[in-house]
């Protein structure tokens, strides 16, 4: 049994997908989570399959998430929809509810959030409710796991049963003229396409050009329609989208006036205007904004996580220095003795000591996240995103891109403009990953003890600015035109579960240690396997005569005027692209470091000066992204050719950046 979960944006669809799956989806408070369907089997009842859909308002295909929605409920035909809403919310939540009936699909209702609902003295009579729009209604906290059994019982026999919503005409007037005049024209090539009529009917009205177009309707029914609609129009003044939803609406504040009791605001709606008279302030915001996070920068790169990283550096000294005794004592081979030793514990231990330091600033972001105040500095961000002609809605990609620039270029789907969605892909990778966390640490030890947390903080402002003025210049040729109007949910403040928190760390600890035990793991064993060995495979006793070297010296040239002509640089460079936790494992493996304390005071014998090691960090910083982000930027373009294009003129963006930075520090 396939059930479909849909509900508006931020009600907590994919709370409750992780109550009935186990599933450690992320959660976040702020719209634009779930870009795609995800799906899962229910726990305890493996007949269940639930497919959680995109947050949408309406069934109209203006944007990405719409559109998947309404082609796997059109298309795939799921047996039962498990509609979610936010019951602080009611009034706006119900409109989509009133869609998804017309699709004739067996639907129960869940009622999410009630206990905040009862927290605020408000009440909602469900039997009444239930009664009136003719669905099964079951309340809930997904977030506190109340009635999610009871609402499973109730999906799982909607589905069985096929039980569907009962036929309650809720259109009137000009309105329902139009839908049951248009229903009687389009009936047979409904029934053909297999789209329940008054559905198809209620889109044409609404002027829906993907159905007129799937119906195959004559030029005489087209016309038949059109007069239809215009002579609607014309009685009521106003527009067709207007005058449907006017009609919904109408209905929605009849039933909630008979069975909602709403004596005030809930609490943490109560609170977040109070909230959000400082943190959305049009002088304060931005300042308090920059704060905030030089707070988390600070805490995370000079306090908590640089403390933890420097003690499981120290477990991880102990453990290879352990290691390295007992071949020792057994007498283990050479080469194999300094494969271990100086490639796999060199290599992975140089990364693996920055965990801490990754774990801990996801903590952070997480906390803002779900606290819902991201969802607030992307409305802050809105004007200022403006002017480089973007809207606020691209700051969660760019957002996102501070984790991972994957799922950054992924959540551009939720943008509704193709050209702000291309857009927001070229200045994503901008955005400084997690990845280059470990290299940032690195060399802000090395050559700048007493200022890590400011080099760090510089690094990432500095992405950000080169993104805004790549915006101004795209803006003004590439993509000429206005970004779409901005228009988004601000969800109520809410203490975020310390579960979803934990679940989250979980995630990107997990991707972290994936990939230093796969990827960063084969990189250095490649490394020190090439900088071992010659071109005939023999051991070299200097690295400078190895494979790798001679490989390095080809393109060292090209980074000579940015300060780092030394091969061992221009490898770790090329080894970046496959993870760019990979840069320090490298350069550990070249150098001979044990681990990162260890590799810290060899980097002055690769990087002569202060301004050679900032300008080695602006250049990782900018230059293009891993394989895997780069197969992403693909496929989100469905082109290759722009792919290449669009990596190759960030690289170049990076050289020259880099260059420029380096000569102005040679001159201070």
């Amino acid at each position: 049994m396939i059930i479909a979960l849909i509900g508006n944006q931020n009600c907590g669809k994919t709370t409750l997908f992780n109550q009935l799956t186990g599933s450690n989806q992320h959660v976040g408070n702020f719209p634009g989570v779930t870009v795609d369907r995800k799906e899962g089997i229910i726990r305890k009842h493996e007949s269940m399959q639930v497919v959680d859909l995109p947050g949408i308002y309406s069934l109209s295909p203006y944007t990405s998430e719409e559109v998947v929605t309404r082609d796997f409920l059109i298309k795939d035909k799921p047996d039962a929809i498990l509609n979610i809403i936010d019951a602080t919310n009611i009034e706006r939540n119900l409109y989509l509810t009133l869609q998804l009936m017309e699709l004739n699909i067996p639907m129960v209702l869940a009622l999410n959030m009630m206990d905040e609902v009862r927290s605020s003295g408000n009440s909602i009579d469900v039997k009444k409710l239930s009664a009136t729009i003719g669905l099964e209604v079951v309340p809930i906290s997904a977030s506190k796991n109340e009635g999610v059994s009871e609402l499973i019982a109730r999906v799982e026999e909607a589905g069985r049963l096929h039980l569907l919503p009962k036929n309650h005409d809720f259109c009137r007037g000009e309105v329902h003229t139009a839908i049951h005049a248009i229903k009687h024209i389009i009936e047979p090539k409904a029934d053909a396409i297999g789209v329940p009529v008054r559905f198809a009917a209620t889109k044409l009205v609404e002027g829906d050009q993907p159905m007129l177009a799937q119906l195959g309707l004559t030029e005489y029914e087209i016309d038949i329609i059109g007069h239809i609609v215009d002579n609607m129009e014309k009685v009521m003044g106003t527009d067709r989208e207007a005058a449907l939803a006017d009609m919904r609406y109408s209905y929605i504040e009849e039933v909630c006036e008979a069975c909602v009791h709403k004596h005030q605001e809930t609490y943490e709606q109560q609170l977040s205007v109070k909230i959000d008279g400082l943190l959305t302030h049009r002088v304060w915001a931005i300042p308090i904004f920059i704060a905030i996070m030089s707070l988390v920068f600070w805490l995370t790169f000079g306090v908590i996580g640089a403390t933890l990283s420097g003690w499981l550096t120290v477990g991880i000294d102990s453990v290879t220095a352990l290691t390295d005794q007992a071949l020792t004592g057994l007498n283990v081979n050479t080469a194999i003795h300094s494969l271990i030793i100086d490639g796999v514990f060199a290599g992975v231990g140089s990364v693996l000591s920055f965990l801490p330091t990754i774990v801990v600033l996801f903590f952070f972001l997480s906390l803002l996240e779900d606290s819902g105040y991201m969802a607030r500095v992307a409305f802050v961000m809105d004007k200022l995103l403006r002017k480089i002609g973007l809207s606020g809605r691209s700051f969660v990609p760019m957002l996102i891109g501070f984790g991972c620039t994957v799922p950054a270029v992924m959540a551009t789907r939720t943008l509704s403009s193709e050209r702000d969605r291309k857009m927001t892909i070229a200045l994503t990778p901008f955005m400084s990953c997690s990845a280059k966390l470990p290299i940032y640490a690195v060399f802000s030890q090395a050559f700048f003890p007493k200022y890590a947390p400011l080099v760090m903080i510089s690094l990432y402002v500095l992405g950000m600015v080169v993104a805004v003025l790549g915006g101004l210049l795209l803006k003004s040729t590439i993509f000429k035109g206005n970004p779409v109007p901005f228009v988004m949910e601000l969800p109520a403040y809410r203490l975020p579960s310390g579960k979803t928190i934990a679940l989250h760390m979980w995630e990107k600890a997990k991707d972290f240690l994936v990939r230093a035990f796969t990827i960063i793991f084969v990189a250095t064993i490649v490394i020190w396997v090439l900088q071992t060995f010659d071109f005939r495979f023999n051991m070299v006793t200097d690295s400078s005569q190895s494979m790798l070297a001679m490989i390095g010296s080809v393109i060292a040239p090209i980074f000579a005027p940015l300060g780092f002509g030394d091969w061992r640089a221009s490898t770790a460079l090329i080894t970046g692209l496959t993870a760019k936790e990979a840069v320090v494992s490298t350069l550990a493996v070249l150098t001979g470091a044990g681990n990162s304390a260890m590799l810290t005071p060899l980097l002055a014998g690769i990087f002569p000066t202060q301004a050679a090691a900032y300008s080695f960090l602006v250049f990782t910083l900018l230059y293009m992204p891993c394989v895997a982000a780069f197969a992403t930027i693909k496929r989100e373009l469905t082109s290759l050719k722009k792919a290449v294009v669009s990596m190759a003129i960030q690289t170049g963006v990076a050289w020259l950046i880099a260059f420029i930075i380096y000569r102005l520090l040679l001159l201070l």
